[in-house]
C-alpha cells in the first residue's frame, strides 16, 4: 500500500473490531449523523473504538477514498465496511446489523 494515509486507516481498522469514522467523539459528537450511529451502536450495546476525523484532516479525507464513500460517519466490522448512518439505522431497525454483528463473533449487551 503507497498511500500511507491509507495504511493508517487500515491500520486503525485492523486493531478495533467495531470502529467508528466520526466527526466528533461518542461523548460530544460534532455532527446529527455521527450522534445517530453512536446512539445506535450504544442502544445494540456494541463495545466500539472511534476516530474523530475533525482532529485529523488528512484520515478525514482519506477514508472518503478508501471507503469509496463520500460521507462520514462510517463504520467498520471486523475490518468490512458496513455503511453511514442510514444504512446502519436501518440495519439496526430491521435486526440486520445485530445479525451482522453476532455472524461476526461481536458480543452485544443489549440496554
Amino acid at each position: 500500500m503507497d498511500n500511507p494515509v491509507f495504511a493508517e486507516i487500515q491500520n486503525r481498522i485492523d486493531a478495533a473490531p467495531v470502529l467508528l469514522f466520526m466527526k466528533g467523539t461518542p461523548l460530544f459528537p460534532q455532527c446529527g449523523f455521527s450522534a445517530r450511529v453512536v446512539q445506535v451502536l450504544r442502544h445494540a450495546g456494541v463495545p466500539f473504538a472511534s476516530v474523530n476525523v475533525l482532529e485529523e484532516p488528512e484520515i478525514r479525507e482519506g477514508i472518503k477514498q478508501f471507503s469509496n464513500w463520500p460521507t462520514i460517519p462510517q463504520l467498520y466490522v471486523k475490518g468490512e465496511f458496513v455503511g453511514g448512518c442510514d444504512i446502519i439505522t436501518e440495519m439496526y431497525q430491521t435486526g440486520e446489523l445485530q445479525t451482522l454483528l453476532t455472524d461476526k463473533g461481536i458480543s452485544q449487551n443489549a440496554a
